[in-house]
């Protein structure tokens, strides 16, 4: 791409477009962010698009948008006969101008659109786009990343992430078009005066409620609800269903943080609005310590993904890690699902690769078989799809990666915050009216299962010379590692060449000695290198010493 060139194009054709025609002129003063903003497209994958919003083809612009959805516009007409499309959106800041611009695009190529009427969780997408039976859900969202990032997510009929085949396809008629000249679109009202366009029925919300509380595993168990939760949304999408499903489901003690209450894109109190980060937890515990709660509930703005703190013996208030709850949520739907005679024959559990082995050990001790697959949850959706395909989907009970990331039934295909807000909510009660503690309980487990840790740290590379160092780096590492802190390097696994029937990723892991590993991994959506780092040791302290000498090794190699 001839920077320059492209640069000139964009300011001739955006003249009817202030904000991004004044941002273009005010590039012309900054060379480094001029490149920056047109050194390469977008980049679209599985994951769709995500990135910072802006001018420019390396942006978040409406342009871009609507570029992508003529791409997967083509696509879908191709190999669908009248397909329609599911959109959703979240809080986000041109949330909703994009879901619009995406609507009028899939109008204007007559294909139909069901829209939902308000910001809603990305699960309701994955929800609607089986539901309603459409070809393809698209959900504008960036996730749990920073005010300043928005992104563009598809789904196939399946309600699953798309596939490499199918993102390939896609990226392909992307590249086909002139983002100026080839793009249909049709003015949103006209659009949906004459029904082209339609605003999603209450009722298929409603389905989508009594489908996450179908997930409960009380099975007439009555169990202590008054319980004191205090609940944020971080200022996304989660307010409405998650204090819903609560309510309705007995729960009387629920308190929500006034600041991160409404839906507010700009994230004032938290700028990394990510419930994996403590930061984003900080007003949340200091909210559930002046209200006394025993459980703080965190969700991400596009509400997949929950952050859970807990109060101990001592009054204070502990962060759980994604691994945690999910082993926790594991061992309470297996346990209870057994107790009741529920349990399937050939029950399945399914986890990401970087997940903690733990949840293995878990699992087995239930005779329930563990799936292992790539990272990103689009996996265990494929592989609940594989399931059901088969007839089988009744014997998936569980699913989890250790990015806070759940889900317990076959109903969607992502993870699904509501569903983890109420399952987990279930689990700190019914632990309650036996006087045990999730605490209490994850120590049992660990008595039981052996003492594990598991961390990550992610390491950020900006700019157009990012992508080339998080090569460099990954090949230099396939040069081979001897040792992490002083542990023997027993084996280096390269997930590149495909492994155990998985799909081939950019990965290594190494296997160190004493039941340790390290993986590292670009990330998919982001510009940065991912490691996962598991131990296990005799003690809590061991462990952390041990995880604490293996990140500062680790994080040397990533030169």
């Amino acid at each position: 791409m001839n920077i320059t060139e492209e640069y000139n194009r964009w300011l001739q054709h955006t003249a009817d477009n202030e904000a991004i025609h004044q941002e273009l002129l005010a590039m012309q003063a900054d060379q480094k962010l001029l490149e920056d903003a047109f050194y390469c497209d977008l980049a679209f994958g599985t994951a769709g698009l995500r990135g910072i919003m802006g001018a420019g083809t390396n942006r978040m612009n409406s342009y871009i948008v609507a570029r992508a959805s003529q791409g997967v516009a083509n696509y879908l007409k191709q190999n669908h006969m009248q397909p329609a499309v599911v959109i959703g959106y979240d809080s986000r800041i041109n949330s909703r101008s994009f879901a619009e611009i995406t609507a009028e695009v899939f109008a204007g190529n007559g294909i139909k659109v069901y829209l939902w009427p308000e910001l809603m969780p990305v699960p309701t997408v994955s929800f609607a786009t089986r539901h309603l039976k459409a070809a393809a859900g698209i959900m504008i969202t960036a996730s749990h990343n920073p005010a300043q990032y928005n992104g563009y997510k598809v789904y196939g009929a399946d309600g699953c992430q798309i596939t490499t085949e199918a993102a390939s396809s896609i990226l392909a008629e992307i590249n086909k078009l002139d983002i100026f000249a080839d793009v249909q679109q049709e003015a949103f009202a006209a659009a949906l005066s004459r029904k082209q366009i339609s605003y999603i029925d209450e009722t298929v919300y409603n389905a989508f409620l009594a489908e996450v509380k179908r997930q409960s595993v009380l099975f007439g168990e009555q169990v202590k609800q008054d319980v004191a939760i205090v609940y944020t949304p971080l200022n996304g999408t989660g307010l409405k269903p998650v204090t819903q499903i609560l309510e309705d489901t007995g729960y009387t003690n629920i308190k929500i943080i006034p600041e991160q209450r409404m839906p507010d894109g700009h994230f004032p109190t938290c700028p990394y609005p990510n419930p994996e980060l403590p930061e984003a937890m900080r007003l949340g515990i200091e909210y559930a310590r002046e209200n006394n709660a025993e459980l703080l509930l965190a969700t991400d703005p596009d509400c997949d993904r929950v952050g859970v703190a807990v109060r101990d013996e001592q009054g204070e208030y502990r962060i759980l890690t994604g691994n945690q709850i999910g082993v926790l949520l594991l061992d309470y739907i297996c346990s209870q699902h057994s107790k009741h005679n529920k349990l399937p024959e050939a029950a399945v559990m399914i986890k990401t690769v970087v997940t903690t082995a733990m949840a293995e050990q878990v699992a087995a001790s239930y005779g329930v078989r563990t799936i292992n697959v790539l990272t990103g949850f689009k996996y265990i959706g494929e592989q609940i799809g594989l399931l059901e395909q088969q007839g089988l989907e009744s014997n998936y009970i569980f699913g989890f990666e250790e990015s806070c990331g759940y889900l317990s039934g076959a109903y969607v295909r992502d993870k699904d915050g509501v569903n983890a807000a109420f399952l987990i909510s279930e689990m700190y009660s019914y632990y309650a009216t036996q006087g045990v503690s999730l605490l209490q309980k994850l120590e049992e487990l660990s008595r039981k299962h052996g003492y594990s840790i598991n961390l990550s740290r992610s390491y950020e590379f900006k700019g157009s010379t990012g992508l080339e160092t998080m090569q460099r780096i990954m090949n230099s590492l396939r040069g081979g590692v001897q040792e992490l802190a002083g542990k023997r390097v027993l084996s280096a696994l390269d997930y590149a060449k495909g492994i155990d029937g998985l799909p081939a990723e950019n990965m290594l892991q190494f296997v160190l000695e004493d039941n340790c590993s390290v993986i590292v991994r670009p990330s998919g959506t982001e510009p940065k290198l991912k490691t996962y780092i598991y131990v296990s040791a005799a003690s809590e302290a061991q462990a952390m010493q041990l995880a604490d000498k293996l990140i500062a090794s680790s994080k040397a190699l990533l030169k």
